[in-house]
């Protein structure tokens, strides 16, 4: 029996199979969950109905989050389908890829309020809306953040900024929904090829530093955050909320280079 055997989940932010959400669906399935799915907008439909059906279910919907008029279709949809709700992942985060060219300095007032509103409102507005079908379930949601919400990430810029934002909602709001019998946590993931983190300027550099950096040497897995988000939205992790946890390979716990032997190699035998 899966850790998440008849519970039922709903998943935003998929945008393709490199997409941590479509790794947490991926996760969540072989776990024994049912699975639903929203997207952003009628260029995301097709695709993300395909990987529905990829992960049986045919539970798709549309759902701009800075719409709350969608949310409530989303509350409606769920509601029909389902009448009730275990999980709920939040995987949304947009900033206009200007954003992401100059410094913090640079960022303009509306790339500010879209970074806000998408990134870090939209957990608060799904969660009072969905909250009502959680009712008696001990429910569970889970957001995604990054390292650069606590230090700084040359060109994260402001979503940086968002995702410490969003890391403080997710304390408030674990305060607010526990008094309902529910959790909500993050986890901060290390560096993945999606395609949002395409527009970040100097990506791959940030790939190559942080698999150099971190104790193990290697890139972390979709897999491995969606095994996580799987632990935390079980009944195991019952105790647990409010909580940011890095899934990064212990990149996050480093204070200068990475392993004994690449020290030696770029500092002492130059």
């Amino acid at each position: 029996m899966g850790l998440l055997e008849g519970k039922k989940a709903l998943i935003t932010g998929v945008a393709n199979e490199r997409s941590i959400a479509y790794g947490i669906a991926k996760s969540f399935k072989r776990e024994g969950a049912e699975l639903a799915f929203t997207y952003a907008n009628e260029k995301l439909k097709k695709r993300v109905e395909e990987i529905a059906k990829g992960l049986g279910s045919d539970l798709v919907t549309k759902c701009d989050v800075t719409s709350d008029e969608d949310i409530d279709a989303l509350y409606k949809f769920v509601k029909e389908k389902w009448g009730e709700l275990d999980i709920l992942v939040h995987s949304v985060a947009y900033a206009p890829k200007e954003e992401f060219k100059g410094g913090v300095i640079d960022t303009t007032r509306e790339g500010f309020k879209i970074a806000m509103e998408v990134s870090v409102y939209s957990l608060i507005a799904l969660t009072r809306k969905l909250l009502p079908l959680m009712e008696g379930k001990n429910g569970s949601i889970i957001t995604l953040t990054y390292y650069g919400s606590e230090k700084v990430v040359p060109h994260y810029n402001v979503m940086g900024i968002a995702k410490a934002a969003l890391e403080s909602a997710v304390r408030y709001l674990a305060y607010d929904i526990a008094k309902h019998g529910h959790r909500i946590n993050a986890i901060s993931a290390g560096p993945v090829k999606t395609l949002a983190a395409y527009s970040i300027t100097g990506f791959h550099l940030l790939m190559e530093h942080t698999t150099k950096v971190n104790p193990f040497g290697k890139p972390i897995t979709t897999e491995q955050i969606g095994d996580t988000a799987v632990f935390l939205c079980s009944d195991w992790a019952s105790g647990i909320t409010g909580e940011v946890v890095h899934v990064d390979h212990g990149y996050h716990i480093m204070g200068v280079f990475g392993r004994e032997e690449e020290i030696k190699k770029e500092v002492f035998e130059k």
